[in-house]
């Protein structure tokens, strides 16, 4: 194979990639817009959401209160929780999101309490919906809260120290840096996007310069040009190379120009922190290099096997769906980076990815990854290497 020749065919490339509108549309503007624009819509909905749900009042409804007039009657003086009238279908109410939860108190509350017995008051709520397990939380330290005033009493009555109740306290503290908490929340949904990016930056050269090599009619005259199958297919695979490789870079950049502007991008100015610093984002850089490389093989070697552009979408676009599952299997709690991890293809990067955006460099993970991923990439290259010297292939109709 001839560096020189490949190179030539990959300026060439470059200028005609760089005139389609759709290969700009996928490479540029998407990355650079889309990603403020979407991180703008979910803090602001997201934070509107938690703000109105903390605003109002939680509404619930208390099944047997009449066996806890004290406790109703306290209950009553809590603001942020509203007490409806209880009905037989609360429970229904509940999951149709009328009212936000239910509590059950049982019968004999007042003279099972003052007997020494320990009744029990179960709590019903939608799980997964933030404003009924805001009620939840709140009906709990309610009852853990009168609770205690009950037991206080108690031993005030009997003369009793109340510091019996706390013969000790709890203090628990978090002592994970911000960054690597904010890594462990978020980092993985970041770089999610960020590796579909880098996929899809390819997608449309690599469809361009097969299949739609094939459908212009243009296939033949390139193949007449005095270079090897070996040289075009790597001009070809350095030009979606390249274009992955841009796409990425743009989404790093604008994620960091996000994430530095969050503030007024109504994402709010709290404590979470992701680590994006030269060496972080060098670090990113490497690891996502030999990724890019085995996107592109991939792509030039699948797009290359169809008769025209169209085709060549309905092979190429389930694709996503294997880039996106380990993607998400990476962003999974207990989904930590270890030599297991390290060899599967996009699931390592994405693992890897979050422990860089914490601001640690596990470089032995990162040489192995690296060194992994782009073994990968030759495998694939090679076959489209291949590919490109089948003519079945080529001149497939």
């Amino acid at each position: 194979m001839s560096l020189s020749k490949a190179l030539i065919v990959y300026r060439k490339e470059l200028r005609d990639m760089l005139r389609d509108k759709r290969t700009i549309r996928s490479m540029v503007i998407i990355p650079v817009v889309a990603f403020p624009l979407l991180m703008m819509v979910v803090g602001y909905f997201g934070s509107k959401s938690e703000t109105e749900a903390h605003r109002e009042a939680s509404a619930v409804m208390i099944q047997g209160s009449e066996y806890a007039p004290k406790l109703m009657a306290a209950l009553s003086k809590v603001s942020k929780i509203d007490v409806q009238p209880y009905q037989s279908d609360a429970r229904q109410e509940v999951t149709d999101k009328k009212i936000r939860a239910v509590a059950v108190i049982p019968a004999g509350f007042d003279s099972d309490v003052a007997a020494g017995k320990t009744p029990q008051i179960s709590i019903g709520y939608f799980e997964g919906d933030e404003k009924s397990e805001l009620a939840r939380d709140r009906l709990q330290t309610f009852f853990s809260a009168y609770r205690d005033s009950v037991a206080r009493a108690a031993l005030e009555a009997r003369g009793v120290p109340v510091s019996l109740l706390s013969p000790f306290q709890i203090d628990a503290q978090n002592v994970a840096p911000p960054s690597k908490v904010g890594a462990e929340l978020i980092g993985g949904f970041v770089l999610y996007m960020i590796i579909i990016w880098c996929f899809t930056g390819g997608m449309y050269p690599a469809m361009d310069l097969t299949a739609g090599e094939k459908e212009r009619g243009t296939m033949e005259t390139v193949l007449t040009s005095p270079i090897s199958r070996a040289d075009l297919a790597f001009g070809k695979f350095l030009t979606v190379f390249t274009a992955s490789v841009v796409s990425s870079a743009l989404s790093i950049g604008s994620l960091a120009f996000v994430w530095s502007k969050r503030a007024e991008f109504g994402m709010g100015t709290s404590d979470l922190q992701i680590s994006i610093n030269a060496g972080s984002l060098l670090s990113l850089t490497m690891v996502l290099l030999p990724l890019a490389a085995l996107f592109a093989s991939v792509l030039i070697a699948v797009a290359l096997y169809a008769k025209s552009y169209r085709e060549a979408q309905s092979y190429v676009s389930p694709m996503v769906f294997v880039v996106v599952l380990p993607g998400i299997i990476g962003m999974m709690p207990g989904i930590e980076l270890s030599w297991k991890t390290a060899l599967v293809p996009i699931l390592n990067i994405s693992v890897l990815s979050k422990v860089l955006m914490g601001g640690s460099y596990p470089w032995a993970y990162i040489a192995a990854i690296f060194g992994m991923t782009c073994v990968y990439a030759a495998i694939a290259l090679s076959a489209a290497v291949r590919m490109f010297n089948r003519e079945d292939v080529l001149f497939r109709t």
